[in-house]
């Protein structure tokens, strides 16, 4: 059915709207003819299959066959059929009644149609007529008008080509003038050209010539560059402000500011290896004095190990000298860009600039280590290279003077404590001080044993600043001396010294002041013919005339024997002869009393302390072997002058418990006891041995048994002042030992001089008893005093002869104290320990004579008063020496005579100075006088209990 509808549509359309309108009509007509009920033509026309409302495709007539049942039926078939056209015509009825419903519409429709159509066909003449007119006007206008204005513009663009290419002929002509540039080192100026002439050529990259001419000018660019990196490199040695200014720009113009710097750090690290290798390479080849070329193949390393001993200090200096100019180099080059940040800034006015500015300085900041660092590895592998325990003391001393030096350029050019240098240097230095010290320890053995212990001119105001090894300690306040021998003293006010890079900024080098040093002042210490002055040698010797016209303050001690200092203005015959009696001062002024061995030995600690001052991480090991020189100087003057069994058991107290501890230790530390045997090779450890010395001999040309001289007395005196002078030099350099020693060593130094140096007086005692023991003769009093009846029963009012012996052998003393004072100076202290060991021993002979005594009445003990009254009265008048030493010695024994039983007792308890022989005599003269027999008993078995601990 729809089909059918669709199908009269669609005639319908075919055929003119008149036909088409009266075609409808008349189908409408015959539906409406035929009676029916809507209800029922609705109910039909729901009837229909629904697949006949699908789609326009739908094949109705396939459909119906298919439907068909295998065996047909014609009465069925017409029923069916019947159906079929009820229902077409309930859908025509249906249909037309719509298109009469819809009829004045399209009618309407019909007529717009028709007026469109008469529309286009009026359209379609005025286009013809209006293409007419255009082809006139063609023929007419366009073709001569715009030919005009065509030609006009080929003109100008002719006009633009002819630009062009003046600009690409100027282009290629460039690359000569750029060439002119890089000759002149105008690096700027030629980038800024190139880059003009490639943003001009990116302007006319359209022509095919340009792209070759880009090609040049790229090549012409990374040419500039490598020029650029050149002139980059050299300012590593050289450093030129305007011509790095030149470098930095041009850098800043290519936008490569922080790869300039890259370059920068690689070149200065070239820099460093290439010039250490140039400067050592040359000195090998001149000493090799060959044109061998194995030598420059050879690695800087092995390179170092080919320097002979002669060129190493030159060839160091040179290297220091090097290195120096490329530090400065850098510190220069970091002072530019601190200078110069408003110049670059100016060029390029972005933030990119303050970036670069910063890497810059984070660059160079952070290079300061990296090239220090390759400044040590360089002169380490230069220093550990060859031996230098063979080195002289002064070529060593210049090496750390050099290194030291360094050092301190180190500190100041990034704040480093140069620890690779340090180690390295340290390393030589133990090496070669061990070896150094040895040697010189064997040296003042050979020194000591072939001193004859004569004195030493030297002038009055004698100070060992005075000596050449002690300059440094006065020269620390210059700047230019050496960095690590600036040890201000701290007295001295603070003043703001410049460093090392602003002092040689513009000129010089710090490694040439070492040459300077090589000329050393000449020592003014010794005196002519030691004596001040001719006057005062000849009024030396002048005849003593009276001295009471000598003003009281003359007679005074003339010299502070502590301290050593005289005033040295005028001499007067009167000031010498007031000193007739206190101190020996009879030939000499007030210089100091020293040896040959012990102004070497003063020397030695010179030298050592320079070292030390320079090389302060062995400081310690320096000190120690200080310590030793003036260990074995103490032990030797002992041993040649100090040491006798047989006076040492007087329990007197000569040496006391602090100095026999120091020199117990210096002979278990120092001596080696077994080099004195037979078998000397074959007892203790080797190692042990090596850090040790033989103990020492004295010269066969000193006699010590010459009574005439007093048993030696001037060599003595010499000997034993000059270790007193020399533990008072050691005095004075305690402050600045202390200040070189590292805090956890201190307490070594202090024990040092609490128990060595300070006992250095102490040895004066067991030395000078030796010569107050033999000088007088004790037992020759001894026996006359046993002749002397001192059982008498008669008050005397004359001493006994011995006296006066005593006392003539104490003038005969006093005589020759001032012969051997002609020829050495014996200071006050010296003569008061003379005369109190000869007086103390005195005192001890009278009170052992007393003690001998087998009878003694009362007036025999006052002529002991007597006796002993009188060789008091007559001493005194010889020394000057008070009080008189072991004078309660002598009176309170003598006294002891009277005491009562209980007395004595008690005397006995409280004296034990007294010998159990004294004190049983005493007790034995007192029997049958004023004690008995069981007091006597009674006594000497107190004396027995005293006795008995010490058994």
């Amino acid at each position: 059915l729809k089909t059918t509808y669709f199908n009269s549509l669609s005639f319908c359309h075919s055929l003119s709207p008149l036909v088409c309108l009266s075609f409808f009509q008349e189908e409408l007509r015959e539906l409406r003819e035929q009676p029916i009920d809507p209800q029922a033509e609705q109910e039909i026309i729901d009837s229909i299959e629904e697949v006949y409302f699908s789609n326009d495709s739908f094949d109705m007539v396939q459909h119906e066959l298919e439907k068909l049942p295998p065996e047909l039926n014609l009465q069925e078939l017409e029923e069916y059929r019947d159906k079929l056209k009820r229902q077409q015509a309930a859908v025509s009825k249906k249909v037309a009644d719509l298109i009469l419903e819809k009829q004045p519409a399209y009618v309407k429709e019909l007529e717009r149609v028709t007026a469109l159509q008469t529309n286009l066909q009026l359209a379609a003449v005025i286009c013809t007529n209006a293409r007419r007119q255009l082809s006139v006007a063609k023929e007419g206008f366009t073709e001569a008008s715009l030919g005009l204005l065509a030609n006009q513009r080929r003109r100008q663009l002719l006009t633009g080509l002819l630009k062009s290419l003046r600009t690409i002929k100027t282009l290629q002509r460039t690359d000569v003038r750029l060439s002119e540039m890089l000759e002149e080192e105008d690096y700027p100026g030629a980038i800024q050209l190139c880059l003009e002439c490639q943003k001009a050529a990116s302007t006319f990259k359209h022509y095919s010539c340009i792209s070759e001419l880009n090609s040049k000018l790229q090549d012409t660019l990374e040419q500039i560059e490598e020029q650029l990196d050149v002139a980059l490199s050299k300012t590593c040695k050289h450093f030129d402000v305007s011509h790095y200014t030149k470098v930095q720009l041009a850098y800043t113009l290519l936008g490569k500011t922080q790869t300039a710097m890259d370059q920068l750090h690689m070149h200065f690290t070239q820099a460093i290896h290439n010039t250490v290798f140039q400067v050592v390479l040359g000195y090998v080849e001149l000493c090799a004095g060959n044109a061998d070329t194995k030598f420059q193949k050879m690695q800087y390393k092995d390179l170092c190990t080919h320097i002979t001993l002669d060129s190493y200090i030159p060839c160091l200096t040179d290297l220091c000298k090097a290195l120096w100019e490329v530090m400065l180099s850098y510190y220069r080059t970091m002072q530019w860009h601190e200078e110069h940040v408003p110049l670059m800034s100016n060029v390029t006015h972005s933030d990119e600039s303050v970036v670069d500015h910063s890497y810059v300085q984070k660059k160079l900041e952070h290079g300061l280590t990296r090239i220090w660092q390759d400044v040590q590895l360089k002169v380490k592998a230069y220093i550990l290279g060859t031996d230098m325990s063979n080195f002289k003391y002064d070529d060593f001393i210049v090496v750390l003077d050099v290194i030291s030096r360094l050092m301190q350029v180190g500190e100041e050019f990034c704040g480093s404590k140069s620890e690779v240098l340090q180690e390295s240097i340290k390393r030589q230095s133990v090496n070669y001080f061990k070896n150094y010290h040895r040697a010189r320890l064997e040296e003042l053995r050979m020194f000591l044993e072939n001193e004859t212990w004569e004195l030493c001119p030297v002038k009055s105001n004698f100070n060992i600043s005075q000596l050449h090894e002690f300059k440094f300690m006065g020269q620390c306040r210059s700047p230019s001396v050496s960095p690590s021998r600036q040890v201000v003293s701290s007295t001295s006010p603070p003043q703001e010294e410049l460093s090392l890079f602003q002092q040689y900024l513009q000129e010089g080098n710090p490694f040439e002041m070492h040459i300077e040093h090589k000329e050393e002042e000449t020592e003014d210490v010794l005196a002519s013919n030691g004596y001040e002055s001719d006057e005062l040698e000849k009024s030396v010797y002048q005849d003593y005339d009276s001295d009471s016209d000598v003003p009281e303050e003359l007679k005074q001690d003339y010299v502070d024997e502590q301290t050593g200092d005289a005033p040295l203005k005028s001499v007067s015959r009167e000031t010498i002869r007031s000193k007739k009696k206190s101190d020996y001062n009879l030939s000499k002024t007030n210089a100091p009393i020293l040896t040959n061995t012990t102004l070497n030995v003063i020397r030695l600690v010179g030298k050592y302390m320079q070292m030390m001052n320079i090389l302060k991480p062995i400081a310690f090991d320096v000190i120690h072997c200080v310590s030793q020189l003036f260990d074995y100087y103490l032990y030797a003057v002992y041993t040649f002058f100090g040491r006798n069994d047989m006076y040492e058991s007087s329990g007197l107290g000569l040496i006391s418990s602090r100095l026999r501890t120091t020199l117990n230790r210096i002979q278990e530390s120092l001596i080696d006891m077994e080099a004195v045997g037979e078998n000397a090779g074959i007892h203790g450890p080797a190692e042990d041995r090596k850090e040790k010395v033989p103990s020492p001999h004295l010269s066969q040309m000193v006699v010590l048994t010459n009574s005439g001289t007093l048993y030696g007395l001037a060599q003595r005196v010499v000997a034993t002042e000059s270790l007193v002078f020399l533990a008072e030099q050691f005095e004075s350099l305690q402050s600045h030992l202390d200040t070189m020693m590292p805090a956890a060593k201190k307490p070594f130094l202090q024990q040092f001089y609490s128990q060595t140096v300070s006992t250095a007086s102490e040895l004066r005692k067991p030395i000078y008893w030796i010569v107050a023991a033999k000088a007088i003769d004790y037992e020759q009093m001894l026996l006359m005093m046993a002749g002397v009846k001192w059982d008498i029963r008669e008050i005397m009012s004359q001493h006994n002869v011995y006296v006066d012996v005593l006392l003539k052998e104490f003038e005969q003393f006093n005589k020759r104290l001032g012969d051997v004072s002609r020829h050495v100076r014996i200071p006050l202290p010296v003569s008061n320990v003379l005369w109190e060991h000869c007086i103390r021993l005195a005192n001890r002979t009278l009170v052992e004579g007393y003690a001998n005594v087998k009878k003694c009445s009362n007036e025999g003990r006052a002529l002991m008063q007597l006796d002993f009254q009188q060789f008091l009265m007559k001493l005194e008048k010889l020394t000057d020496l008070r009080p008189i030493p072991d004078k309660e010695f002598v009176e309170t024994y003598i006294k002891a005579y009277y005491l009562t039983e209980n007395d004595m007792e008690q005397f006995i308890k409280n004296h034990r100075e007294y010998s159990m022989k004294q004190l049983a005599n005493l007790v034995n003269v007192c029997l049958g006088s004023h004690i008995n027999k069981k007091a006597r008993q009674k006594l000497l078995a107190a004396i027995d209990d005293i006795d008995r601990p010490k058994r």
